[in-house]
């Protein structure tokens, strides 16, 4: 709303100065941006989301949205779904969910990865992903390796950075099942779910 009455403002400056005859060069004019758009989320409404759909472990979810908000700042997306993986040695992970976009809504996404390491077992989990920098959801649909070194771990809630080029995904997952270990991998974002995980 606020956009809408600088445009406005602005209409009306240049209209009245096109009807004095005289030009005004200090009228600072919006760049075309998505950022001028005010199109992030702020912490409460992810806490909000993020609890929402967990459920529980407030103090948890609470400590990894601040870790990633003082990382990054504030996100303009966030991912919502479930996934299934299952490792020994070589793992796959399996999820689907909804993408909102706080400029360009809610749409269905999927995604899918392979890993390798010293892992082992099986497990459910829901999570919860805020996105960074992503100015058109079509850049989305990619491999995001995972960020050396980026697991946090807090009261049953794990989080990790998975980066390519300027967008930044950070997952929240909370996890039923038993899998142990340590591996490398990527995910892979589509519209569409497929069962190769390459």
């Amino acid at each position: 709303m606020s956009y809408f009455f600088k445009l406005f403002g602005i209409f009306i400056l240049v209209l009245l100065s096109a009807c004095s005859g005289k030009s005004n060069n200090n009228i600072p004019l919006p760049a075309p941006t998505i950022q001028n758009l005010g199109g992030t989320y702020d912490r409460i409404s992810i806490l909000k989301a993020a609890s929402d759909y967990f459920g529980e472990g407030s103090e948890a979810i609470a400590s990894l949205v601040e870790k990633s908000f003082l990382d990054f700042g504030a996100p303009n997306g966030y991912i919502i779904g479930t996934e299934v993986s299952a490792a020994f040695i070589v793992g796959l992970r399996y999820g689907d969910g909804t993408l909102s976009h706080k400029i360009e809504g809610d749409s269905p996404v999927y995604w899918k990865g392979p890993s390798i390491g010293i892992d082992a077992g099986a497990n459910g989990s829901r999570v919860f992903a805020l996105v960074y920098n992503l100015n058109d959801t079509e850049e989305l649909y990619q491999r995001f390796p995972a960020i050396e070194g980026s697991f946090y771990y807090v009261a049953g809630f794990g989080m990790n950075y998975q980066q390519s080029g300027k967008i930044i995904i950070a997952p929240i997952r909370l996890g039923t099942g038993l899998r142990a270990g340590v591996n490398l991998g990527y995910l892979q974002f589509s519209k569409k779910m497929t069962w190769n995980p390459f």
